[in-house]
Formats: structure tokens, sequence, C-alpha cells
């Protein structure tokens, strides 16, 4: 199944999500209706008040609780306990946790994820939250860290980046809000209950409150126990298709069935200890957090899963495993040495050079969106160590992480890059310009251009920490930045614009997060103008080279139109007016999308380095994260 496909089946499961809460709601209110038909004798306004009063407790009840975690990934995670992982850790279990993601995020091609640790859980666990890839937030167990060794935690993480990738985060907030709806109902029922009788008063009237508080107890504790029921089943085939991901992502199965294992084997298990509310982020987690059974688990039984990995095993097995682990626990570190995996990272694995040819089709581009595979992995591991060591620490760095950011969109036209420079100064200073400056000329001058994307990735969670205010004068000068001139390159204006995108998001997730609906015959002019502007910068002067790559991405996307090669007299930057349009398509016509651009992009079979990272860019804005090889 594509990234397309599962994009298209949340959105679909996320309907369905709807209309099962939907019915499970209208069947909470028409229960409240007639118990205050049957106890109250309400004639029709009665009910009607009734109806409208419990609409609006659980709608409030879920509005307020889906508001509280607009924070995204970071606010659940520390809610949840989770201490976030300094940059510069030393405590060699978090580095060797920070080395596992930022490999993850490099060959998924998705932003390096806040990372959070929850000091105080024994257990095996983990889950990643967030509303989008750009404010999400993975947390581990401590016990995950002490009792995993790096392939297991590989496993882990990749099971995690699913997740992320497959939409199922804000699924998991909206599940968190609408269940608390459910629950205030009952909350407000109970409360009334036990406060109620302690009044002076005890005539009919005070009766009839504490036999509707009964009511309303009843029923929202009946609607939370169907709610949770939905929760569990929704979560259970989730988790399944997590796990056939992970193994996809890591092209092995013995990561993720040996942390499954170890779950199973030790005495801590995957159970939360230390929060009360742990069943309300069940559905979250990686393993079983609260040990409900039943219709009320939220995953599947651990020997399932493992037996889906590793067909051999039983429950002797399990029971040798048990045995020698209750001697002595399993310690991830201690494994690593000697299975040879201390210090490990990807496979080596070398760049091409930066003026190589790429050899590419469309439907292998789009099919590798978000499915990264062994050479990505290999690829991951080799630009992370040939990003030099100065620009990993400036990606690090709260201070320096805005002038690296600022560098890597300076023109390569020195009076471009002047008037660049110029608004830097006039916005953040003389001294962040100054800075950007010396990077660029330094550092960033010899990068090799498949660096460039993945060296934001890793620079954003560091970026999304600075201040507010501050952020929205970093958007104001990238925006500046990338209007400071008709000729600034497709590749910065889009870098730009994509890191405008990751910055809005992560300062409100939850109003940019949401599957598109649109299809393709509704954006015709939007097409048109991107694929115009792809052509005419893939083929320079060659007006006619470029026309050619122009129809045959119009022919693949629209077919039946024949809309004439015209690019625009403003350059790249008429693609202000595509991006919320195209963003916005459904997921399938999205794939047809990605098809289109790598048409106009190598119409003659082959793409160059720049142009691949050009499309990964373009992708990376629209939604579409591509893994670094593309060809095969």
């Amino acid at each position: 199944m594509s990234f397309f496909e599962r994009q298209a089946r949340a959105r679909r499961n996320t309907t369905r999500l709807v209309v099962l809460f939907g019915l499970a709601v209208a069947c909470i209110v028409a229960l409240v209706v007639l118990g205050v038909m049957v106890f109250l004798g309400g004639g029709p306004r009665a009910m009607a008040v009734a109806a409208v009063g419990t609409l609006a407790v659980i709608g409030l009840g879920s509005l307020y609780r889906v508001a509280s975690l607009r924070g995204g990934g970071a606010r659940v995670a520390a809610e949840m306990g989770g201490t976030f992982v300094p940059e510069d850790s030393s405590d060699p279990q978090l580095r060797r946790l920070r080395n596992v993601v930022e490999e993850m995020a490099i060959a998924s091609g998705v932003p390096m994820p806040a990372l959070f640790v929850l000091e105080q859980e024994p257990g095996i666990n983990a889950f990643a939250a967030g509303y989008s890839p750009s404010d999400a937030a993975v947390a581990v167990t401590r016990g995950a860290l002490e009792r995993l060794n790096r392939d297991e935690l590989q496993g882990v993480i990749a099971h995690e980046f699913s997740h992320v990738l497959n939409g199922d985060m804000r699924l998991n907030i909206r599940l968190m809000g609408v269940l608390f709806g459910i629950l205030m109902l009952g909350l407000i029922g109970r409360k009334i209950l036990v406060h109620g009788g302690g009044g002076g008063g005890r005539g009919r009237s005070v009766g009839l409150v504490l036999v509707m508080a009964l009511v309303c107890t009843l029923v929202g504790y009946a609607g939370l126990f169907f709610g949770r029921m939905i929760k569990a089943g929704v979560s259970r085939s989730r988790e399944v298709l997590a796990d056939a991901s992970a193994v996809q992502f890591t092209r092995q199965t013995q990561g993720l069935a040996g942390a499954l294992k170890k779950i199973a084997g030790v005495e801590s298990g995957s159970r939360l200890q230390e929060r009360a509310d742990a069943e309300e982020v069940s559905h979250m987690l990686f393993g079983d957090g609260t040990g409900l059974r039943g219709l009320f688990a939220t995953h599947p039984p651990i020997l399932e899963r493992i037996r889906a990995l590793d067909p051999a095993f039983d429950g002797e097995a399990l029971g040798r495993l048990k045995a020698r682990w209750r001697e002595r626990p399993p310690d991830g570190l201690d494994e690593d040495v000697r299975l040879g995996l201390a210090g490990a990272g990807a496979a080596a694995g070398a760049l091409p050079a930066a003026h190589a040819s790429l050899a590419v089709t469309p439907p292998m581009v789009s099919a590798h969106v978000a499915a990264p595979q062994d050479e990505d992995w290999a690829r991951a591991g080799a630009i992370v160590d040939a990003i030099p060591d100065p620009l990993r620490q400036a990606a690090r760095r709260r201070d320096m992480v805005v002038p690296l950011l600022l560098a890597l969109l300076f023109d390569g036209d020195r009076e471009v890059r002047g008037r660049q420079r110029e608004e830097i100064a006039a916005r953040l200073g003389p001294a962040v310009a100054e800075a950007a400056e010396h990077l660029r000329a330094e550092e960033l001058a010899e990068l090799h251009p498949m660096q460039r994307l993945p060296l934001a990735q890793l620079a954003f969670p560091v970026l999304r920490l600075r201040p507010r205010p501050e952020l929205g004068d970093f958007l104001d000068v990238v925006h500046a930045m990338t209007h400071a001139d008709s000729r600034v390159c497709l590749f910065e204006y889009c870098l730009g614009r994509l890191l405008q995108v990751q910055v809005m998001e992560s300062l409100d997730p939850g109003r940019y997060a949401r599957f598109g609906r649109r299809k393709a015959g509704n954006v015709k002019r939007e097409f048109a103008l991107m694929l115009a502007v792809v052509a005419q910068a893939g083929h320079g002067d060659d007006a006619e080279a470029a026309r050619r790559a122009y129809l045959a991405g119009l022919q693949r996307v629209l077919p039946r139109d024949h809309a004439p090669y015209a690019p625009p007299a403003e350059g790249v930057q008429a693609l202000d007016a595509v991006w919320e349009p195209l963003d916005r398509l459904d997921p399938l016509a999205k794939e047809v999308m990605v098809e289109a651009i790598t048409d106009a992009a190598l119409h003659d079979g082959r793409i160059s380095v720049a142009e691949s990272e050009l499309l990964r860019t373009i992708c990376g804005v629209l939604h579409c994260p591509l893994p670094p090889v593309l060809e095969r």
C-alpha cells in the first residue's frame, strides 16, 4: 500500500470514526431525553432543552480538551510527564536515541521531531504525538532506552514514524477530545450526586434533580464504555499497520520483534506505572500501557504481534526468555557492544556526484513517497556523516540555528545576495546577517546539494524552540529573502516556502493539519502554473525543451486539457498562489500530481541531483515526504 493509499484510507477511517462517534452521541442524547420524559414527565420543550444541554456539555468538553492540546506533540508529551531531550545531552542512551531518530527523519524525508523521555517509567513503551510532522514529538520511556539495543530501538522508532507519516497522530488527539466530552456528562452527574444531597432542601425538585443526575451519570459512563470500545477497535487495526510499516522502513524484522519479545519477557512489560491517566493515551502507545483486555484492548495480543514477525516463536521460547531475563535483565548498551552495534549508524552509502544524472520514472518516485528502503538508510547515514561538524553544531545551537537556515537561502548572484543581507540586517540585526554570511561563505559554499535539505530538517526542532515573536520575524525575513529578486532560483524559493510552512504549522498545528479533498479538475490553473515553472527552471533558455517537459507533465495529470505553455513573467514568485490549492488535493490526486511534476523535471528520463533535491523540496511543501534515494 502506497503513502497516498494509506492517506486515503486514513481519511476514510476518520470519516467512519466521526460517524460512529456521532451515532454514540446521538444515542446518549436520546437516552437523556428519554430520562427527562420518563422521570420528569417533561414535554417537548423540556426534552429539547435536555437535548441541547447534553450536546453542549459533550461539544464544549471535547472542544476544551482539543484546545488544551493545540500545542501539538510537545504539549501531549509534557502532559504525560515527558522530559525534553536536549540537543547536547551527554547521556549515552539519549545520544543513541537522537542518532536513531535523526537517521529516521532524513531517511523518511520528514522534519526531525522533538524528543522526550518518560524518566520514571521502567516499562518499554513509546508514543508519537502531534497534528502533523511539523509539530510531532516522539517520547520513549527510560525502560525502553535501558532495555532495548540499537536495532530494537530503531524498530520502535520506525513504528512511531509510521504513525507520523500516516496521519494517525491527529486522529489520536481528536479521539482524546471526543472521549473527554462524553466523559464530562458522567462526571457532572456524579458531582451532583455526591454534593447535591448536602443542602437543606428535601423537596420534590431536589429529588428530581438527583434522579436526572443519576441518569446523566449512567448514560455518560455507558457512552464512555462504547466510546472506548470504538477507540480500542480502531487502535488495534492501526497498530497492525504500524508494525508492518516499521518492517518496511527498517527492512528487517529482528529489531521490532526483539522489542516486542522484551515487552513480553521482562517483568515491567510495557505498563505505564507512574501515570494514573494512562488510559487516555493508551491508543497512542507502542505497547499496551494499561493492561486492559478483550473489547477494551488497544493493542493486539503481544504473542500475536511477535508471531506476525517471527512465526517460529512460541510460548515455550517466551518462557525461556523470561527465565533468563529474570536472573539478568537485558541491558541495551551492553547488547550493542556484544552485537557490534555500538556507535553504529546506517551502512555507508556514498552520495552521487553533484553533477550526476539519475535514472528515475514518475511511478518510481510516487511509490517512494514516505516509503524509505535500505538505500535510504544507507544514504541517510552518509548524509549525516558528511555534513561538516561546524554545521551540525550550528543546527543544534539555539543562537546559531536562525543564521544557519537563512544562510541556506542566499542566492548565487552577488547583487541579489546583497539585498538579502540587507533584509536580514534590517529585521534581525547586523550580527545575524554577518553570522549568516559567514556560514554561507565558509561552510555552506562546498556543501553537497543533497545535504542542504537534511541540514534544514535537523535544524528545525531547535528553530521551533525560539520565542514566538522571533519566529514571526524569522518568517518575515524568509519571505523577504525569497522575494528579493525575480532571479531567486526555484530551489531557494521552495526551501524558503518549506521553512514557512513548517514554522506556521508548528505555531498553530490544529489549524493546518487536515486531509485534502479537492480533485485535480478543480485546480487546473494551479497545475499548469506549477508545471510551467518547474519546466522552465529545469531547461534554462531552451524554450522548446521546456515546452515539451511541460506538456509531458500536463498529459499525465490533465490528459484531456490543452492549456498552452505560458511561463509566468514573475518567475517563481507566481507559485505563491498555487501551494494552498495543491496541498488540499485528495491523497490519490496528489499521487498523480507528484508524477506530473516528476515528468516535467525529467521528460528525457533522467534527472540531475539538483533537480532531484528541487523535487524533494516541492514534495515537502505539499506534505509528500520523499526519501533521499530516488534512483534504484
